[in-house]
């Protein structure tokens, strides 16, 4: 996976923003904030292209396991080789895990802000950062896939 510039400034921008002052944080918040979801899109939108470069096969047992296209694509993923369903499993997993750390973080700089607490502040960049890693790992495994003789075919 490429490096993405929104995403290492966004690090960046973190890393710094865990020694700031409970002033600094007030008139920060907002430029944080901001380039969070910079990244997130950035990586969003990567991962979406990853993702469109994928056989029909893959995405086709990939909308299965997320409950997308409904009957159609339950049935279609019976005919998927096992090898195919649990590289397609393993990708959705490490997405779902990199949504849940966005979402902690998300959680945590929202009450870092109702309670103008730099500590939890710190915690969310923290998470943020860990969720953005957890975003990059995600989006290799979806970028590494196994040829065809791997999948079975």
């Amino acid at each position: 996976m490429r490096k993405l510039r929104e995403v290492e400034e966004a690090k960046a921008l973190m890393t710094e923003a865990m020694e700031w002052s409970v002033f600094t944080w007030l008139f920060q918040k907002s430029r944080v904030r901001q380039t969070a979801d910079d990244a997130n899109d950035a990586l969003d939108k990567y991962n979406k292209s990853v993702k469109a470069h994928w056989s029909s096969e893959l995405k086709t047992a990939y909308k299965s396991l997320c409950g997308r296209n409904g009957a159609a694509a339950k049935a279609a993923y019976g005919d998927i080789s096992e090898e195919t369903r649990d590289y397609v499993r393993k990708v959705k997993e490490a997405d779902e895990a990199a949504h849940q750390a966005r979402m902690t973080a998300e959680d945590t700089f929202d009450e870092a802000e109702r309670q103008m607490n730099t500590a939890l502040a710190r915690e969310g960049c923290q998470q943020a950062i860990h969720s953005w890693e957890l975003h990059e790992k995600a989006i290799r495994r979806a970028e590494a896939v196994p040829t065809s003789s791997d999948l079975g075919k």
